[in-house]
């Protein structure tokens, strides 16, 4: 694996083992699953794009506002759920009929797919995209390809 989708993954490893924590984003310290995404961020691209507002733990919200989906299509690519490649952001719904509120990033394609994400409970770990998850997955995005990573 080489290019961005390599530096992303790379940098989202860097992250496993993080401990879950609501709203948090520090690599070691703590983070939820869009803080995983917002350090992976600073660490390839550099400054997040926005910030982020207060935001809900609860997978059931009753806004029913695809807040994450629309905020994702702000600043990311939106792409065809079957181009899997490293380094994409996945988004899921957790809850048939939920708003989509979980992101991961797609770690390895092919006949074992997995992606890295950080999970109520167990922190920020890397997991098959088996079935049960592969039927969650609403959304993916790449990296924008105008951004310059970090060197």
């Amino acid at each position: 694996m080489s290019g961005p989708g390599a530096a992303i993954v790379a940098e989202a490893r860097l992250w496993l083992g993080t401990p879950y924590v609501h709203q948090a984003s520090c690599r070691g310290g703590g983070a939820d699953c869009l803080g995983l995404l917002r350090g992976v961020w600073r660490g390839v691209v550099g400054q997040e794009p926005a910030p982020v507002p207060p935001y809900t733990a609860d997978w059931n919200e009753a806004a029913r506002s695809e807040a994450l989906w629309e905020a994702a299509r702000g600043v990311l690519c939106e792409k065809p759920l079957c181009k899997a490649a490293p380094g994409d952001v996945l988004l899921f719904r957790m809850r048939q009929g939920g708003v989509a509120k979980h992101l991961g990033l797609q770690s390895l394609t092919g006949s074992a797919p997995a992606f890295i994400h950080a999970y109520t409970g167990h922190g920020v770990i890397e997991s098959p995209l088996s079935a049960p998850w592969a039927r969650r997955l609403v959304a993916r995005f790449a990296f924008p390809d105008t951004l310059e990573t970090k060197e």
